[in-house]
């Protein structure tokens, strides 16, 4: 898979563009067959022809990052998160911003200068800046613009037994595995969505959806692993090495029943090892494509990611595995079914 390729590129909510023109060369190095179109938003959709139902599979192609919002008079660099970002993971963390990459490092006062009620909580937004290095102002606006985008800055790195870790594995996983699962010959009609701006509101899915109109979708995700110490048996989540994971129900979306079944089933047929999320926290693509037009069947397949939405995060390749193994089976198994 090309994971490791796609974790490089910076793509935060609304600056997708390194993600979309890699994600369009290898398309139509892959599937030259496929019809390619870039909606407004930026959102790609690839364009499988059949004769079946009408499917769709989306996977996110953005991550979250930040905004530059202004500058102090000594050079810092004053931002916004995009996306869901915790400020206790900022501190210290290498960033890189606007078109050059500008490197710069989230600051804060350090730990000897604070007062003890400082001390016992995590630092508010007002209180960070980035430091990019710049004398005064001038020389801060010489190196990013107000509006500028930001990613944390991480590499690629595999470690321990057969784990990744890396920035924006949420949701390159799923971006890799519809790669890979494009390359497939379907009966049915198949539409793959590459998304954008999901970390913001599931924005890109919208669009997608309504043009789109299918009649039934897979969503593939990177997901939350809380398999740490500390956490109780029941606070776990997901668990890394444990395949892929089902969503039965989060803030944005309810799994259609008979699909989610369906889905359980063809797991179990296959030897594919799949577990179901404990939590219905958070929101996936699925809200924006499961309302759209008169409605549409949905279902979540994901990858068990830990310290999700935080400069690196981890997941288990056997894992990944797992999850374009179910995925192709379940499409597969879409083309037998009449729902």
């Amino acid at each position: 898979m090309l994971l490791k390729e796609l974790c490089a590129l910076r793509a935060p909510s609304g600056c997708e563009d390194e993600a979309r023109k890699f994600i369009i060369e290898k398309i139509r190095s892959m599937a030259p067959e496929a019809e390619i179109t870039v909606d407004t938003m930026g959102g790609v959709t690839v364009h499988k022809k059949g004769t079946g139902k009408r499917v769709m599979v989306a996977a996110h192609m953005d991550e979250v990052g930040f905004i530059v919002s202004g500058f102090t008079d000594d050079g810092f660099v004053k931002f916004k998160t995009v996306g869901g970002i915790m400020t206790s993971v900022l501190v210290s963390k290498r960033v890189a911003l606007g078109p050059n990459a500008t490197p710069g490092i989230i600051g804060a006062k350090a730990v000897h200068l604070q007062s003890r009620e400082e001390r016992e909580k995590p630092a508010s937004m007002s209180e960070l800046y980035i430091d990019v290095g710049a004398k005064d102002r001038a020389e801060a606006e010489k190196l990013v613009s107000l509006g500028d985008y930001g990613t944390f800055a991480g590499e690629y790195t595999e470690f321990g037994d057969g784990l990744v870790k890396s920035r924006a594995l949420d949701d390159r996983a799923g971006c890799a595995v519809m790669l890979e699962l494009m390359k497939k010959s379907y009966k049915n009609d198949m539409y793959f969505a590459f998304t954008v701006q999901e970390e913001v509101g599931l924005r890109g899915a919208i669009i997608a959806a309504r043009k789109i109109k299918p009649d039934i979708a897979l969503v593939l995700e990177g997901t939350t692993c809380n398999d740490v110490y500390g956490a109780k048996p029941h606070q776990t989540v997901t668990k890394l090495g444990g395949g892929a994971v089902m969503t039965a129900m989060d803030g944005a979306a309810v799994s259609d029943r008979r699909y989610f079944e369906m889905i359980k089933q063809v797991a179990a047929r296959e030897g594919i090892p799949l577990q179901i999320k404990r939590t219905n926290a958070g929101g996936t693509d699925a809200g924006s494509i499961q309302r759209s037009g008169a409605g549409v069947r949905t279902a979540v397949l994901a990858v068990p990611c830990r310290y999700i939405h935080s400069p690196v995060s981890v997941l288990c390749r056997r894992d990944l595995e797992s999850l374009a193994r179910l995925a192709e089976a379940v499409l597969a198994e879409i083309e037998r079914r009449d729902f």
